[in-house]
């Protein structure tokens, strides 16, 4: 055999696959890592490091520094044209628009297509989510009736997917598959609640010419929606305007990432029938351009066909889940713990720290989230299912419920998302209110895994 023969045998693993020698070995290097990423539990315990490594930072001794760096200005300048923002003011406003974008898509696709879509099935996770907001403010209300502090009560409503779906994630086999699928339901309905509470209640002084660019701009994403453009791009281009019009309007400019979701389209161009007919005939074109030359890097028909059975892949895929796909890695490895870099950066002052969990605002935080979503969740689906208006899913029980209720107090990157909001002004405010975010977040966890683990039987 000759050198040049042997290259290509050891180049060649299987006929007509080409894998050169380095591509073997990323092959064994990525496979793992792959699978480490698609694990359900890999987000939630990213996200469960970076606070680790947040917390430590900031009492440490840069931590000061540390601190003060969030705040240092990063800009975009073209010519004359030049906008800055602080890197925490970066991360909070405009890398969360990603988020918002990606819980608008999933939030669209369970309305239409998902568990919400069929009211039966979606009652009692609507009702129990709405138990898990009003309880919540209520209680931190009761701590907090009046003065600035009144100003937090939207933080404990809000449940944070991403730890709750990863610590359910953790009991495997022990727990029904439908429990999973009812706490994803709860969640959404409970990110569409804090949308809401942030657009109306969290909202600063509104500038009307800003707001009606925002508005004219997304018309023109509707537009866009109902005149058949379903490349993803232009709709991209035109929700980075809707964001800087949002951000000088006075609405959280994270927002636009909820109306850039609503409006992108989620039914595909080509059902799959037709894409089927589709791929057959051009398999077919294929196999004939084979006769004029083998390599595709020769042969330009043999390549047109390709890139149309590429374009038509696309196609028969609707827009929204294509993005929501292709979101979901850099959201929960990117913006989110960056997020957390950035806002769980608590300094711990043991001589104050009895002052601290004892303060209005960290009671108050924190039974909302531990106390009031258990018995709101707990309460409103008990109400519901006596009542008739919802049944329960298959394979649950109420015991199951009171576990939920529990991991629904996992309130982390909404609930610092609207501390932020709230206490903008108040520093001293915000550092209670976050403080009762990760305690609670804390219990809210150990005590819903274990009720889960111990307290309910499933085989």
């Amino acid at each position: 055999m000759s050198r040049q023969a042997q290259r290509d045998d050891d180049n060649t693993s299987t006929a007509g696959v080409h894998i050169a020698p380095w591509e073997q070995a990323f092959d064994r290097i990525l496979s793992p890592l792959e699978n480490f990423i698609h694990n359900q539990t890999t987000s939630s315990m990213l996200l469960m490091a970076c606070t680790v490594i947040a917390l430590g930072l900031a009492n440490s001794p840069p931590g000061e520094h540390y601190l003060h760096s969030l705040h240092t200005p990063v800009a975009i300048a073209v010519g004359g044209w030049r906008f800055e923002l602080g890197i925490l003011h970066w991360i909070n406003e405009a890398m969360m628009a990603f988020f918002f974008l990606l819980v608008g898509l999933e939030l669209k696709r369970e309305l239409l297509v998902g568990e919400l879509a069929d009211m039966r099935r979606a009652a009692l996770p609507i009702v129990a989510a709405i138990g898990g907001m009003v309880v919540p403010a209520a209680l931190y209300l009761a701590w907090n009736p009046e003065g600035v502090a009144h100003a937090g009560w939207g933080i404990p409503m809000a449940t944070d997917i991403a730890f709750a779906v990863g610590a359910l994630s953790l009991l495997g086999r022990r727990i029904p598959p439908a429990l999973v699928t009812f706490l994803i339901a709860l969640a959404i309905v409970d990110d569409l609640g804090a949308v809401l509470v942030i657009a109306l209640f969290y909202t600063e002084q509104l500038h009307t010419h800003a707001l009606l660019v925002a508005l004219a701009l997304a018309m023109v994403l509707v537009s866009m929606n109902l005149g058949g453009i379903r490349r993803v791009l232009p709709y991209m281009l035109v929700g980075i305007l809707l964001w800087c019009a949002m951000l000088s309007s006075g609405v959280h400019a994270t927002l636009a990432g909820v109306i850039l979701a609503f409006t992108i389209p989620i039914r595909p161009k080509y059902n799959p029938q037709h894409f089927i007919r589709e791929v057959r005939e051009l398999a077919g074109k294929m196999e004939n351009s084979l006769r004029w030359n083998l390599d595709i890097v020769h042969n330009e028909q043999l390549r047109s066909q390709v890139i149309a059975l590429e374009h038509g892949v696309e196609l028969v895929q609707a827009p929204a889940q294509r993005l929501e796909h292709n979101l979901h890695i850099p959201v929960a490895f990117i913006v989110i713990p960056l997020f957390a870099l950035a806002n769980a950066a608590i300094p711990v002052d043991i001589s104050t720290v009895g002052d601290t969990l004892t303060h209005s605002v960290t009671l108050g935080v924190a039974s909302g989230l531990v106390l009031g979503k258990w018995v709101g969740v707990a309460g409103a689906s008990w109400l519901a299912l006596r009542a008739g208006l919802a049944s329960m899913p298959t394979g649950l029980t109420l015991r199951h419920i009171h576990g939920i209720g529990l991991l629904a107090g996992i309130g982390f990157t909404m609930s610092i998302f609207v501390a932020d909001l709230a206490f903008t002004s108040e520093p001293h405010l915000l550092l209670m209110a976050k403080t009762g975010i990760l305690l609670a977040s804390l219990t809210s966890g150990l005590c819903g895994y274990c009720w889960l683990r111990f307290g309910c039987r499933h085989r």
